[in-house]
């Protein structure tokens, strides 16, 4: 039985088997949102033999009632997968908690060499050169995504009028704040279907500091990004939906990408820190 951010009949009925949870299994994985708790709550008490997987963004894959431990944790990796473009870990397998924490903020690489990037193709998917946009920065100045070589870049596509970006929006200002000693990671919130001048006063409003980029977009009418090469982009080609992040390495290649709103953005200061301190190499 798998199960990828969803529970089905077979992995509820786990939930009435009788299980000794381990002091060590108690703690819940990190990043994961109240549906991955109640995911990992039940793999707790599945049959075994079982395995938990998560990946950076809040994605998990689980599976239980399998002929051994290795193939547990084969198939809980591809589960995760499956629900994830980023790198899946192992965080639990039966009884033990295999999870290594220390190197949890390292999740987004191995970063690419110079060497590596030069050879990436262009796309939004981890691993590719991401689409050179054109945009203003909060002080109006014109500047391009490839300008931004040697620092790591959090991408974020939102616009006032939509709900979920409205509410994690506060603690991604948060997560904004905490960062400003790295002169090397860069924020970049860029307004869709809506001006510029709205997507500010909503944010003076509810006294958000963050400093918004302009992403050009004339209003609800205008779905289009601007390129650096002067031809545009659709954003639904960038984002299927509304809030979506990407986080670029230092040589602009795509390192992680979430689409909908991130759960818990503070504890990405790591990631972000990490890849500023060993990606661009």
């Amino acid at each position: 039985m798998c199960c990828t951010g969803t529970t089905n009949k077979r992995a509820r009925c786990f939930a009435l088997l009788s299980f000794t949870v381990l002091p060590a299994m108690a703690n819940e994985p990190p990043g994961l949102p109240p549906a991955g708790g109640a995911a990992y709550r039940e793999y707790q008490r599945a049959p075994h033999h079982r395995a938990f997987a998560i990946a950076p963004g809040g994605a998990w894959g689980w599976v239980s009632g399998e002929d051994s431990s290795d193939q547990a944790e084969d198939k809980a990796i591809a589960a995760c997968r499956a629900a994830s473009p980023q790198k899946c870990l192992l965080y639990a397998s039966d009884e033990r908690l295999v999870f290594a924490e220390k190197s949890w903020p390292g999740a987004w690489g191995p970063y690419a060499t110079a060497q590596q990037a030069n050879k990436a193709g262009s796309g939004t998917q981890p691993g590719q050169r991401f689409p050179d946009i054109a945009y203003r920065n909060a002080q109006g100045k014109s500047l391009k995504l490839s300008s931004l070589r040697g620092k790591v870049v959090l991408l974020h596509f939102w616009a006032s009028w939509c709900p979920p970006c409205r509410k994690e929006m506060p603690e991604l200002a948060k997560l904004h704040s905490d960062l400003a000693d790295r002169k090397d990671i860069i924020f970049i919130p860029l307004q869709v279907r809506e001006t510029h001048a709205v997507a500010r006063q909503w944010a003076a409003d509810n006294a958000l500091k963050i400093p918004l980029a302009d992403s050009g977009s004339q209003g609800e009418d205008d779905p289009l990004l601007h390129l650096a090469s002067g031809g545009t982009i659709p954003d639904r080609q960038i984002a299927r939906s509304f809030p979506t992040t990407y986080v670029l390495d230092k040589h602009g290649l795509v390192i992680f990408s979430h689409v909908g709103p991130v759960h818990a953005w503070s504890e990405y200061a790591p990631f972000l820190r990490d890849a500023a301190s060993r990606s661009g190499k």
